[in-house]
């Protein structure tokens, strides 16, 4: 589904990724772990449009993404569900899910899909009229990914969503994660949470400042003697 190839990118003359190539199939749950500042975020961002590399291509369903717009690659169906939980704080949690629905024209399937998210978020629908800014750091979260899926997308980008939970939260999130993937989207997961991550994912990659170093399926990198030592705080 999503193939990355030799991909570089900098801020100004710092280079955040170097050459790091990966790839997702149709249904997996993909991992990126690494320390803060290795480019876990980066790659999200490139892959979504916010960012382009300055050499690497990604392909996405057999099409060459690497130079379009955000906005072109939201309406191909890959949704970024950024870090930080960045909700329209001064909306309603039911204008923001409307929000997320900006590529879908049809009204009466815009309103099936909020009964949805309601239905699979049942706090959000105790909270619909609430001011997003005014939510509980958790409730905040699950509001972020209800947006991400209201534009239905086959490919979801997961930036850290459970940063700053509580363990209780932060179990929800992931079973939320699986149940999601279930359903048939595709996932690529971005989380500090290296055990938790590894445990709902087919397939993890290790960045370790801009570079691919370690890659395997979720199982063998939970007992890899480097990623324990390094990540799971053994």
């Amino acid at each position: 589904m999503l193939s990355v190839k030799d991909l570089n990118v900098y801020y100004g003359v710092i280079q955040a990724l170097k050459g790091i190539s990966f790839h997702l199939d149709q249904g997996e749950v993909v991992a990126l772990i690494g320390a803060n500042g290795a480019g876990k975020s980066t790659t999200l961002k490139t892959i979504s449009g916010i960012m382009h590399p300055r050499e690497g291509s990604i392909v996405f369903n057999g099409e060459d993404i690497t130079s379009k717009p955000a906005q072109d690659i939201v309406k191909m169906g890959i949704v970024h569900v950024p870090e930080g939980r960045k909700i329209f704080a001064r909306m309603t949690v039911l204008e923001n899910l409307y929000m997320g629905a900006f590529t879908v024209n049809d009204k009466a399937q815009i309103n099936r899909d909020i009964q949805q998210m309601f239905e699979r978020f049942p706090r959000l629908a105790e909270r619909k009229n609430q001011l997003g800014g005014t939510l509980s750091g958790g409730e905040q979260q699950m509001l972020t990914i209800a947006r991400g899926l209201m534009s239905h997308p086959k490919l979801l980008l997961l930036d850290e969503p459970s940063m700053g939970l509580a363990p209780l939260l932060v179990e929800q999130i992931f079973e939320i994660i699986q149940t999601i993937n279930e359903q048939g989207t595709t996932i690529l997961l971005v989380e500090q949470n290296a055990q938790m991550a590894l445990a709902v994912s087919n397939r993890a990659y290790v960045i370790e400042t801009g570079s691919i170093t370690i890659e395997g399926n979720g199982d063998d990198l939970l007992k890899n003697d480097s990623v324990v030592k390094a990540y799971l705080g053994a």
